[in-house]
């Protein structure tokens, strides 16, 4: 999968997050970034996803560059799975209906097929005996679990995962982390923001560090954390392996 931002600028509120940002980036599988809160880690995932559109410049996906016209910035967004830390569930809606939800009313799927699908990556996830389930009747594992399964049920082109298990205690945590690392091998390409520098370490093909408005330092996982070229990504593995 290739990524290429060229004088990428975004602001909000007179707030800049990146002013001039380029960036090429090739990976097969899992794409991690990292970096300190408020450093544009989500920014970048929501641009990619087109759910925000820059100030200025172009973002290009294998190629593609990511339209600025309203449908197609929906046609773009069809084409992803997008995961963000707070589950996005509807609440009064089953995990069942979760899932088969946008199948039916984005995807065009029959209601016959929508719900074979939606049942069919339950059952991949462990989650068909709580199909008829609530999102308020899951645990917060089940929940991210039963988003994951929604984003790969729309047979995406790649997957964005925001923060995943911000939201999880320890146990939670460890149990979608498990999810993702299978996915690593067997699914589409992942972009993954994480703060969980132990996972993106031993699961991440390439990690990047966005800081300061750009992105300083991008390269193979062992190379990132073992040595780091960039004073900016020393000082961020230094505060943040401390302890």
């Amino acid at each position: 999968m290739k990524i290429s931002l060229r004088r990428i600028a975004k602001s909000y509120g007179g707030q800049c997050v990146f002013r001039s940002l380029d960036f090429n980036v090739e990976f097969e599988h899992t794409l991690a970034l990292v970096g300190p809160s408020g450093g544009g880690k989500s920014t970048l995932l929501r641009l990619l996803a087109g759910l925000e559109l820059p100030d200025s410049g172009e973002i290009r996906i294998d190629g593609d560059l990511i339209p600025s016209d309203e449908s197609g910035l929906r046609a773009h967004r069809q084409k992803l799975g997008v995961v963000f830390q707070a589950y996005n569930l509807f609440p009064h809606l089953t995990a069942l209906q979760n899932i088969r939800l946008p199948l039916e009313q984005v995807h065009r799927l029959s209601a016959q097929e929508a719900d074979s699908r939606a049942k069919q990556f339950l059952a991949r996830f462990q989650l068909l005996n709580h199909a008829g389930k609530q999102p308020a009747q899951l645990s917060g594992g089940q929940r991210q679990r039963v988003a994951i399964a929604r984003a790969l049920a729309v047979d995406p082109t790649f997957l964005l995962l925001d923060e995943p298990t911000s939201a999880l205690d320890p146990e939670m945590t460890a149990e979608v982390l498990d999810v993702i690392a299978e996915l690593r091998t067997s699914e589409k390409p992942i972009i993954l923001v994480t703060h969980e520098i132990g996972f993106a370490r031993h699961t991440a093909d390439l990690v990047a560090l966005v800081a300061d408005g750009g992105i300083p330092e991008c390269s193979p996982a062992t190379e990132f954390f073992d040595q780091p070229q960039h004073a900016t990504t020393r000082r961020f593995l230094q505060r943040v392996l401390k302890y």
